[in-house]
């Protein structure tokens, strides 16, 4: 099942919203005050290239909390309404609830991606 909802996640417009992602990293990377959220982006295309199979698991201390909140505040709110929004789209068909669940963990990592680690699920 996993495989298939990641073949379909692709298909459907994962793929060019992972490479989005990595584009930005890309860019945020390019001056050393960027290079933190670079990476948070880089997480982000990873998740968002294959969600099915991947959860996201919270490890950060006072430092990460700290970042958390500037995120937030500059860029974390709106791109977590985006992925909210996106799922309760998803959630209106019974055969899209699947894709509307990994649109929700997006949204969580985009809110509050420092910290966080995408491990893969057994």
């Amino acid at each position: 099942m996993r495989l298939l909802g990641n073949i379909l996640w692709l298909i459907l417009g994962g793929l060019f919203l992972s490479l989005g992602w990595a584009v930005i990293g890309l860019l945020l990377c390019v001056s050393i005050v960027g290079i933190p959220l670079g990476l948070q982006a880089f997480k982000m295309a990873e998740l968002t290239l294959t969600p099915f199979g991947r959860t996201v698991i919270y490890r950060g201390g006072v430092g990460s909390m700290l970042a958390n909140v500037v995120w937030v505040v500059l860029v974390g709110w709106w791109m977590a309404i985006g992925y909210v929004g996106a799922g309760l789209a998803n959630c209106i068909t019974i055969v899209g609830i699947p894709f509307g669940i990994q649109s929700f963990k997006m949204a969580k990592l985009a809110l509050w991606p420092f910290g966080a680690d995408i491990v893969s699920v057994r």
